[in-house]
């Protein structure tokens, strides 16, 4: 870590995801986004490309880290010598932002490459939020918990995501990373409310957003949404996300964008899309 580096707050404003076809253009042309974020576990080298380009971003972006290997919802032990990395990379780049997942993906030591879903019971809601915690402590910073996209249910889960999640953010003392695609996505393929569950969230516990697109399979029992992360953002999830931003405030908006990826024109334009739905909503309220 340099010694004049510290934490650079994140803005209320559209970000993209640094990634590796885009690092050259990036760090060298500057475009005019509010941050970047960075997949924590792609950074976890000694050195190397990526770090080298993440050091340059860094000198004229705020960042934040995003990770997908903390296995949150796992009944196993925290993996220390993930943790470790981890608070390494926080201490070097002193990230605005640093969050992780409402979902499990570790049994017995061994992962698995999916964000595997949680049943929604009163004893995963004890396990979740001790693990969110004791990650907290070590790390010594706020973790931001994301809500998943979902393609099964839990036949014994007793509390809605929406509850669930606002609950391991009350107990555990953690940030909420509101993925209004993910909502969209899961609700769509589950029938609920997306408006219920915006009601449900706290807004002081949100710290940010995140926008995608997804990919529609079909099936002769009917479609199911699946969060791709490769298309721009559909209608639905734009007017999802006005609606979050009126109810409950206007927080970092990453688009999320990582496989299939385009220009980087295409990504700057999705963002320039957030920002302006930001600025007409505050307007509006004003």
């Amino acid at each position: 870590m340099k010694p004049d580096r510290v934490a650079a707050p994140i803005p209320a404003r559209a970000g993209i995801g640094l990634r590796a076809e885009h690092y050259r253009e990036v760090t060298d042309s500057l475009p005019p986004v509010g941050w970047l974020e960075a997949h924590s576990e792609n950074y976890f080298g000694d050195g190397g490309t990526p770090l080298d380009y993440l050091e340059r971003a860094r000198e004229d972006y705020p960042i934040s880290l995003h990770g997908v290997g903390l296995s949150l919802g796992s009944c196993d032990p925290l993996n220390r010598q993930h943790l470790e990395k981890l608070k390494s990379l926080i201490q070097r780049f002193e990230p605005g932002l640093v969050s992780d997942h409402l979902s499990w993906s570790s049994v017995d030591g061994s992962y698995f490459n999916d964000l595997l879903p949680l049943p929604y019971t009163e004893e995963a809601l004890s396990l979740i939020a001790e693990r969110v915690q004791q990650a907290q402590d070590y790390l010594g910073r706020e973790l931001l918990i994301e809500n998943p996209s979902s393609y099964l249910q839990y036949a014994h889960s007793t509390i809605p995501e929406w509850e669930f999640l606002a609950e391991v953010a009350r107990i555990a003392g953690c940030g909420i990373l509101l993925d209004i695609n993910n909502i969209h996505v899961s609700a769509t393929n589950h029938g609920y409310d997306p408006q219920q569950y915006l009601r449900a969230i706290p807004a002081d516990k949100v710290r940010e957003m995140h926008l995608a697109g997804f990919t529609v399979n079909h099936y002769p029992e009917g479609n199911i949404l699946i969060d791709t992360h490769n298309a721009p953002v559909a209608d639905d999830v734009w007017a999802l996300y006005r609606q979050a931003v009126e109810r409950l405030g206007s927080f970092p908006t990453l688009i999320e964008w990582d496989t299939d990826l385009p220009p980087l024109q295409v990504l700057l334009d999705e963002a320039r899309q957030a920002d302006k739905i930001m600025e007409t909503t505050h307007a509006l309220v004003a």
